[in-house]
């Protein structure tokens, strides 16, 4: 009896095996799917749907299944088999194939690669989609955005500049940073205070230092390149000055704000006033 239920047990782990195997080969694109669920944020995805309508459409088709043999749908890719792979591709074609190279930014890519991984679960009626002109407006006006950031020739140099923020940062990380500015801002971004050794406080955001010495630029737009050894202390300032527009916005207004930011890709400069 025991040989018999020996016998049956591997006979049912010999089956179990073979129903595993067949289920792999039968679910392919739902595994590719799963190990890149959750990973995106709907903003990049929201952000590279509009990229893809804008070109990637006129080949691909509204729902990236016209090209029987690049099927976006399908979540397998004969040349890209991770997200790296996908972007590659994507920036530069692939040679002998209608994919031509497209110079796409990495921020761009990123939004492009999300919303290709969600395509066949992305619904875009949901979305508060961003008027650029209008957030503009909002820019210049009512976010007073103009009065620390710039975007062209001239303006305030004390914070960082937006002139190419379209392509430099990605659309989920600019929506955190009008959310919550401080949780949003890059290291190399925070205020510095420094107290010299005569005990005078200087503020300034950094924009470069080594083990000698510290450069930093002024709310006053002064440069100053200071000697370590000439200071007491140096202090990180992790709470930015900036105000958190997820709470001073409306969502519309928040969304055009966000679609004027992704338009800024640069060089055109638009003069001294945006």
């Amino acid at each position: 009896m025991l040989k018999i239920n020996n016998a049956l047990s591997a006979i049912g782990s010999k089956w179990m095996i073979f129903f595993f195997k067949a289920l792999l080969a039968f679910l392919p694109i739902q595994l590719s799917a799963q190990q890149h669920a959750g990973q995106y944020d709907v903003a990049d995805i929201a952000y590279g749907a509009q990229l893809f309508a804008g070109r990637c459409v006129v080949c691909h088709g509204a729902d990236g299944d016209l090209m029987p043999r690049a099927n976006l749908r399908s979540g397998t890719f004969r040349n890209a088999s991770s997200d790296r792979d996908l972007m590659r591709v994507i920036r530069d074609g692939i040679e002998g194939t209608a994919m031509a190279s497209t110079g796409y930014a990495d921020a761009e890519l990123t939004a492009l690669v999300a919303y290709v991984r969600n395509i066949t679960n992305f619904n875009g009626s949901g979305e508060v989609l961003g008027d650029p002109s209008t957030g503009k407006e909002l820019f210049n006006g009512k976010g007073e955005c103009l009065s620390c950031h710039n975007t062209g020739l001239g303006g305030p140099k004390y914070a960082p500049h937006l002139g190419k923020i379209g392509i430099t940062r990605t659309a989920a990380a600019l929506r955190r940073a009008m959310q919550d500015s401080s949780e949003g801002m890059l290291p190399i971004n925070r205020e510095l205070v420094l107290e010299t050794n005569s005990g005078e406080l200087i503020r300034g955001r950094r924009l470069n230092e080594d083990t000698y010495s510290v450069q930093l630029i002024t709310r006053e737009g002064n440069l100053l390149s200071l000697d370590k050894t000439q200071l007491l202390s140096i202090e990180i300032n992790k709470t930015s000055s900036m105000p958190n527009y997820g709470t001073l916005l409306s969502e519309q207004e928040h969304a055009d704000l966000l679609a004027y930011l992704l338009s800024l890709k640069g060089p055109v400069f638009e003069g001294l006033t945006p």
